[in-house]
């Protein structure tokens, strides 16, 4: 089935909230040979937020689609548009509390491009098996469904 809106959100936020955190932990504690600091959670959030917005553009957009679904190759290429309008955001420096001066492509594109990454996998593989229903509730999580 294909996710409605609310189920982009809910399971962006989940996503974001689990496997973002603990991904972003590994950077922000300086495990990945990335300068350790707080900065890591700052973009994750931002990552979270813009990403709310992207959904709205996404849900659009599918809508015109032959099948009204967002195939994986084009979920790729979003990914790599949402990482480079946070780092043009990053870089112009309207984010409260990501500074311009700690901008570093290289730590950046490391930790956006792991999360992206572990959140795309996870919810392309992990959630079809742990949580099979999921899909068949249009991605949602918290609503009422009916029993089976």
């Amino acid at each position: 089935m294909t996710p409605t809106l609310y189920g982009r959100w809910q399971t962006r936020i989940f996503l974001l909230c689990t496997i973002g955190l603990l991904v972003t932990w590994i950077f922000a504690s300086g495990w990945a040979g990335t300068p350790a600091g707080s900065i890591y959670y700052w973009v994750l959030l931002y990552v979270g937020i813009i990403g709310l917005a992207w959904d709205v553009l996404y849900n659009f957009l599918q809508q015109y689609l032959w099948d009204h679904d967002w195939p994986g190759l084009l979920q790729f290429f979003a990914g790599i548009a949402e990482g480079i309008l946070i780092a043009i955001l990053f870089q112009v420096d309207i984010l409260p509390h990501l500074d311009r001066a700690a901008f570093h492509f290289r730590p950046f594109v490391l930790h956006y491009g792991a999360v992206w990454l572990a959140v795309y996998l996870t919810s392309w593989m992990v959630m079809r098996l742990l949580f099979p229903r999921w899909r068949f509730r249009g991605g949602e999580w918290m609503g009422k469904w009916r029993r089976a």
